[in-house]
């Protein structure tokens, strides 16, 4: 990454209602941000998402770049080590978060967390008793802060639980049986974070995703829909406090919006830059931070539609789409082909090469086989932007090409990122054979996520209605493993299953780049789909 030589320093534009700066054109072709410290007293960091962000409630549906926020506000229970890099830690590590310690009971039914003297940023103690609130909420239906909402969204985190309580700084959670993947599960997205009951009761659950109160580094200020939302540090934090003053969140659904928003000093940091964008960027001085996030793009197939219910219609599908061609001419090689349903950056991981490369006469002669010599047409539904989603219309249009040449013609039905997880999660229509997402997990229980007959939507995220006893059977025994090795050959079988069932259709898993200013230090792309602001600043 290099830096751009005889850099002046230049005022930066803070998108706060009182601060305005003017971003100065200096040297080669590009206009390079200064340091946010120049004005209103401190630093700002300004960060240009891919698209909006959803309600600021960690335990509701909500993408990555929801999560990327939300991280910032609230802390889970466990948490990773995002300050190494992806070539230093493959797969992140855990460690303490909001409970400085645990133990897990030999036979991995009894977890015992001892939550840290904390407060959440209203003043209000985080203590055990706060924390079972937070999970009555997801888990039990008795309690008079269930919400359904979160419960839906966090159906797999707590389907194992019998029982919560607490004691002062004591948190015991029993589950019914074993559950391995648990530990990391409570590091991410999907009902980790934990919110303070105050302001629970105060807002409700309608009310919390625009007045989120949690314990975490930086603190909610405000939010105007479509332009920004604006966050502060906690100086109260109890662990390292910030550098940064501020950070503001910018939605620019645009790629080329966020290039220019970068070029010109309205923004620090952009995510997922246009491909043809990023060598540009670099050789003018911009810093590229990419990784090997959990992510993988695929398409999912409709079990209940009359084509992709075949399978070798998903074979052969599977076997005509280009993904090299994709993410080294589409993508310009800011992703790579995907050869699992996993992601590389998991110990599940195995990779077939055989099942997901391409070959037309392969994919037309089992067209054949099938019944549909001469194709025949479906729908392929994907969002137009989106935490993960890369440049999902133009991917989703070169697969439609691909897919041509075998004779199915493919229908594209696009819609904006927070409107189609609405959708996507309620499950996939008759007539859709294919729906899009990107996702993916460090712990390989994603999977059971996507495939578990008891997940089918709209109670869980297999939204594609596919039902397979043997592969349950596998995972279950995986996911009640006390024994990690054991657990990792189990979903590794899991995975060989998947494949030959052909569920899914993997494309590309994406580099996660992130484009910053010259003057950004500290941002760590780790093997994870957020990241960690504490040890971010500005020259």
């Amino acid at each position: 990454m290099r830096q751009r030589a005889n850099r002046l320093s230049s005022s930066k534009k803070l998108l706060t209602t009182t601060a305005v700066g003017v971003a100065v054109v200096l040297g080669l072709s590009a206009c390079a941000p200064g340091s946010a410290a120049s004005t209103s007293g401190g630093q700002t960091l300004v960060i240009g998402m891919e698209s909006e962000a959803g309600a600021l409630d960690p335990q509701s549906p909500a993408g990555w770049v929801t999560w990327r926020v939300d991280y910032q506000i609230y802390d889970t229970l466990v948490t990773e080590d995002l300050s190494k890099s992806s070539e230093e830690a493959p797969v992140t590590e855990l460690k303490p978060g909001l409970a400085s310690s645990w133990t897990v009971s030999p036979d991995g039914l009894v977890y015992t967390f001892t939550i840290r003297d904390a407060n959440f940023t209203d003043g209000t103690p985080v203590d055990a008793a706060a924390v079972e609130y937070n999970v009555r909420r997801m888990w039990d239906p008795a309690s008079p802060q269930y919400s359904p909402q979160a419960a839906g969204s966090s159906v797999y985190l707590w389907q194992n639980l019998a029982d919560v309580s607490s004691d002062g700084q004591t948190l015991t959670l029993t589950m019914a049986q074993p559950f391995s993947p648990f530990l990391r599960l409570l590091a991410g997205i999907g009902g980790g974070g934990i919110i303070s009951p105050a302001a629970l009761e105060k807002y409700g659950d309608e009310g919390i995703g625009d007045n989120p109160v949690g314990s975490g580094p930086f603190k909610f200020v405000d939010r105007v829909r479509g332009e920004r939302i604006t966050l502060e540090r906690n100086d109260d934090y109890w662990g390292d406090v910030p550098e940064l003053d501020r950070v503001v969140f910018r939605p620019l659904p645009d790629a080329s919006a966020r290039v220019a928003a970068l070029r010109s000093g309205d923004v620090d940091i952009i995510a997922v830059p246009s491909p043809d964008s990023v060598a540009g960027l670099v050789d003018e001085g911009y810093q590229l931070s990419e990784g090997t996030p959990p992510h993988v793009w695929f398409l999912r197939f409709n079990f209940d539609n009359e084509y992709t219910k075949n399978k070798l219609v998903r074979q052969a599908i599977n076997l005509a789409i280009d993904r090299e061609g994709m993410a080294e001419d589409l993508l310009q090689g800011t992703a790579n082909p995907a050869y699992d349903i996993q992601a590389p950056a998991n110990d599940a991981y195995v990779e077939r090469t055989d099942a997901y490369t391409r070959n037309l006469e392969e994919a037309k002669a089992l067209l054949a086989e099938a019944g549909y010599p001469d194709g025949f047409t479906t729908t392929l539904t994907t969002s137009t932007d989106g935490s993960g989603q890369i440049v999902p219309v133009p991917m989703a249009e070169y697969i439609q090409q691909n897919l041509a040449e075998v004779g199915i013609d493919v229908k594209i039905d696009a819609t904006e990122w927070t409107s189609y997880l609405g959708t996507y999660f309620q499950g996939t229509p008759d007539d859709v054979g294919l729906a899009q997402l990107s996702w993916g997990m460090t712990s390989p229980y994603w999977l059971y996520t996507q495939t578990s007959s008891s997940l089918i939507a709209p109670n869980g995220p297999n939204v594609g209605y596919y039902s397979n006893p043997e592969l349950d059977a596998v995972m279950g025994q995986a996911i009640s493993a006390t024994d990690d090795a054991a657990a990792t050959e189990l979903w590794k079988q899991a995975n060989e299953i998947a494949t030959e069932d052909a569920v899914f259709a993997p494309i590309v898993n994406d580099k996660a780049p992130y484009i910053l200013a010259p003057n950004v230090r500290g941002f760590v792309s780790a093997s994870e789909e957020w990241y960690d602001l504490t040890n971010v600043s500005l020259d």
